[in-house]
């Protein structure tokens, strides 16, 4: 089922996570810098487009909200493509702009972070710990979104939870891995660098935050018991 209105708030949700995120890691925030910056920009998005979308903004965290029943699998697609598609539109003007400004002004390598394989410390000689801090990092911001949003446990302070939730996964594993918890922010990005090429690509950033998205429904529906698919989203009326 297509929902434009999820679709748009979606898209710009994402557009804003990576054109924002990323974007001061281009300009040299540093890891606090780029960890509020990742942080601060969901939860606002929380607010702004959750009523319409839930705000999911990330491929992991639609991934399990689709286990989890909270949405159903066909809506999940949308979600999807709409995630992928603000990511790519990202990356392409970030890179368009470092380029037209002065390149050497800029750092690519920051640009991109946790969308090439050589970012942190684990990510070329050890793909097998930095897959597992992806895994941990996104089961720790899942986990929040579960029971901070959907069981609604943080009520009006959701956005503030999940949004802190990013900012210090991000400060802890920033140096590691580039702490993407994303895959969306990943391969968007990754489009214009070539490292959808690179099997490590896949290995981190992708099997590792869905594995540690579905390890969090598990536990959601195991501390939670019963009905664990409520949906604090307002859904727009439908027309008549």
């Amino acid at each position: 089922m297509f929902n434009s209105r999820v679709f748009v708030a979606e898209l710009i949700g994402t557009f804003a996570l990576v054109f924002i995120g990323a974007g001061a890691g281009v300009v040299g925030a540093g890891l606090l810098g780029v960890a509020l910056a990742h942080g601060l920009t969901l939860a606002v998005f929380v607010y702004v487009y959750g009523h319409i979308s839930g705000t999911h903004v990330n491929p992991a965290v639609t991934f399990g909200l689709a286990l989890n029943g909270t949405i159903r699998w066909a809506e999940a697609v949308v979600y999807w493509i709409a995630q992928f598609a603000g990511a790519a539109i990202a990356g392409f003007l970030l890179l368009t702009i470092t380029r037209a400004v002065n390149a050497g002004d800029f750092s690519t390598g920051e640009l991109f972070a946790a969308s090439t394989t050589t970012h942190g410390v684990l990510t070329t000689d050890f793909p097998g710990y930095a897959f597992g801090v992806e895994l941990l990092l996104t089961f720790l911001l899942v986990n929040t979104v579960l029971h901070a949003a959907v069981a609604g446990r943080a009520g009006s302070f959701a956005g503030l939870a999940v949004g802190l939730t990013l900012t210090i996964a991000i400060l802890a594993g920033g140096p590691m891995t580039g702490a993407a918890l994303n895959p969306a922010r990943t391969l968007g990005p990754a489009l214009f660098t070539g490292d959808l090429a690179k099997p490590t690509t896949y290995l981190i950033y992708l099997a590792g935050p869905i594995i540690g998205s579905a390890l969090a429904v598990g536990l959601f529906k195991f501390l939670n018991g019963g009905d664990t698919t409520q949906e604090p989203v307002k859904r727009p009326p439908k027309k008549k």
